[in-house]
């Protein structure tokens, strides 16, 4: 009986010259595919636990893409095992395969990117990043692009791969708030202490700066025409950076201007050389 079971389980009940498949193919098939299957959720449930809700989305939608080309793989291996010859699919489908990989590189490049952004949680939505001198807010993060909006409200459109290639300044990664700074020169025999206190009180008046003892103005240098200085403050958001800096730069020409500071404007000494006359009219003469 048991003979005729094993018979019955090893017959090869498709047998050509490069197919040959029994029952217990299928069954060896079937538990490959299992254990296969149990390993991955294994695997995604590993790395997906600690996502957010929406990263999770998006990681087991990208998982799910590679669950196919995991089976796919098992299956062409426990074919080959189990006595069909695969090199003559394989061969057939080379030249497609390699226009494929090809056109795909960049696309499968930014879909692994994709997937690392979210795994190591290196960005977010609602962080002030800057990528090439652009500073914008990061709108949504898809599998194989970032969507970043510009402080002109621009909208850029960033492959995930740049963000493994290029360094990325992210701005609200140690903190919600940013450093920002606006510098002044101001003319010589001015009174430096109270060109500082006029600093702090400009900032200290305009909406949007973090309160609470972080201004501090430097006095950077002694230049050609100006005494020059910086004042350091923090913003609440990153984006409002421009406005808020511009908002400075009215008080303090307005604070300066009542307290007599002046703000000097480069200055160049032009020498004029005389020619005595006496020598003009010889070489006229001449």
């Amino acid at each position: 009986m048991w003979k005729d079971i094993i018979e019955f389980i090893n017959y090869n009940f498709i047998n050509g010259e490069n197919v040959k498949i029994s029952l217990l193919d299928l069954m060896l098939l079937f538990l490959a595919i299992t254990a296969t299957s149990i390993v991955l959720k294994l695997i995604q449930k590993l790395f997906s636990k600690k996502l957010p809700v929406a990263d999770k989305k998006k990681f087991n939608s990208v998982f799910q893409v590679v669950k196919y080309i995991v089976y796919l793989f098992v299956i062409v291996l426990m074919l080959n095992a189990t006595g069909v010859n695969v090199n003559v699919f394989l061969t057939a489908s080379a030249a497609l395969f390699v226009g494929l990989g090809f056109a795909l590189q960049t696309f499968f490049q930014d879909i692994i990117s994709g997937v690392l952004i979210i795994l190591d949680q290196s960005l977010h939505v609602g962080d002030i990043i800057e990528v090439d001198g652009r500073v914008g807010l990061v709108q949504e993060i898809k599998l194989r692009t970032t969507i970043v909006v510009t402080r002109n409200d621009r909208v850029m459109i960033i492959p995930n791969h740049k963000f493994m290639d290029d360094t990325l300044f992210n701005w609200t990664q140690n903190n919600s708030s940013n450093r920002e700074s606006v510098s002044v020169g101001v003319a010589y025999g001015s009174d430096v202490r109270l060109v500082e206190k006029l600093l702090h009180q400009a900032v200290d008046s305009v909406e949007g700066i973090v309160k609470g003892g972080t201004v501090k103005v430097t006095f950077d240098d002694f230049a050609d025409s100006s005494l020059n200085f910086s004042v350091h403050f923090y913003v609440i958001h990153g984006m409002q950076t421009p406005g808020i800096q511009s908002e400075i730069r009215f008080r303090i020409n307005d604070l300066f201007a009542e307290n007599n500071i002046s703000i000097p404007f480069p200055q160049r000494d032009l020498n004029v050389i005389s020619v005595p006359v006496n020598l003009a009219s010889k070489k006229e003469k001449e």
